[in-house]
């Protein structure tokens, strides 16, 4: 299995805790060419060898906002990725994914996106709180997010992911909770939750350091942590990754995909593709990316090939990232090594502190370790 990504790297505006390859739609000049210049390098990416030989499943747009584009135009570029790389919109087997900020849609772009096969929306809600919203930068708020989920289902996209932030600058327990309760009542089919990470040299972390901004105590992230974990649970929410939960049959394809390792091609600016072990990089900025494209040269920055442990180090730490854990014998098929023998005492403190297990031959962290997931896998790398 393969999937297919595509970056769209324009937003209304740039929050100030985004770290992500983002410009806001005004400071770029080429907009309304980028589209073009993403079905190109499909052309381009499409005769590969590799990707003749590979099966696609799935397609997932995300930025950015892609849907500061008319309908009309993504459902024209994902038709024409999806003939190029032979993704069938009408098997069941298919994802093709779309990420929307709460008010960059209408339901004639949903319609639009739903007729060219999409069936999974995912939605940046953040908080449904308006005044945590304005603190975040958002450009939408708390009635946009209801009016985008009830527009997408009117459309007829039966698979809704939300996206949430807690730990937010002057968010208490109780506001923490209230987002909760107001977002699964929607009743979504999956969502993604995550503590938010300041980042350096972003506006926020400028804020915080200047003490203008101050995040919530340590313990007070410890309890909306435990309510995630609760009310997921009590409304029929399966944990299956990290920072993602989604009613039964509902998970993210492509993401696992993503989280198993495997091959992927990246289309668009700063997009990356991954196969055989080989990675490529696009350039990052928009405007040299459409250029390149247009001289029809390979928009490629940078290219690596991992050796066969530092692919295996990596396998583990994103099937990490999942409950189930990664499969050992799958390990030792594909890179000749299973934990035990590569990570040797590393791993058994691992074990004997409850951390991590090893059960009927998967390696995943425990209830104990999902909270400290990041200290565990640091020791993993």
């Amino acid at each position: 299995m393969a999937g297919l990504y595509i970056h769209i790297p324009f937003c209304i505006s740039k929050c100030p805790y985004c770290s992500f390859l983002s410009f806001p739609s005004h400071e770029t000049k080429n907009r309304e060419k980028y589209l073009t210049a993403v079905a190109r390098q499909a052309d381009q990416m499409a005769d590969h060898p590799w990707v003749v030989a590979a099966d696609f499943t799935t397609l997932y747009l995300g930025g950015g906002t892609p849907t500061m584009y008319d309908g009309k135009e993504l459902a024209g570029l994902i038709r024409e990725c999806c003939k190029r790389f032979r993704i069938d919109i009408f098997s069941e087997e298919t994802e093709i994914s779309v990420e929307a900020n709460p008010n960059t849609v209408s339901i004639e772009t949903l319609q639009s996106l739903r007729n060219a096969g999409v069936n999974r929306l995912s939605i940046g809600c953040q908080s449904f709180s308006d005044a945590l919203l304005k603190t975040l930068g958002r450009s939408h708020t708390v009635s946009d997010s209801r009016e985008a989920y009830e527009q997408a289902r009117r459309a007829g996209l039966d698979n809704i992911s939300l996206d949430l932030m807690f730990g937010l600058p002057g968010q208490s327990v109780s506001d923490w909770q209230n987002t909760l309760e107001k977002a699964v009542a929607l009743a979504p089919d999956h969502f993604s939750i995550y503590e938010l990470m300041v980042e350096d040299n972003t506006p926020l972390a400028k804020s915080i350091e200047a003490g203008e901004l101050a995040l919530p105590p340590e313990e007070e992230v410890v309890a909306m942590y435990e309510n995630i974990q609760i009310t997921m649970a009590a409304t029929g929410f399966e944990r299956y990754e990290i920072s993602n939960y989604a009613r039964p049959g509902k998970q993210s394809r492509h993401n696992i995909n993503y989280w198993q390792n495997n091959s992927y091609v990246g289309l668009g600016a700063g997009a990356v593709s991954s196969f055989e072990g080989m990675r490529v990089t696009n350039v990052s900025d928009p405007d040299r990316y459409i250029n390149l494209v247009e001289r029809e040269k390979f928009p490629f920055e940078d290219g690596e090939c991992l050796p066969l442990e530092a692919s295996f180090r990596e396998t583990v730490i994103m099937g990490l990232r999942m409950t189930v854990g990664v499969s050992c014998p799958e390990l030792e098929k594909r890179f000749g090594l299973t934990p035990e023998q590569y990570y040797g005492k590393i791993l058994q403190r691992c074990i004997d502190q409850g951390l991590v297990v090893l059960d009927k031959d998967y390696l995943r962290l425990t209830e104990k370790g999902l909270p400290v997931a990041n200290q565990v896998l640091a020791l993993l790398v």
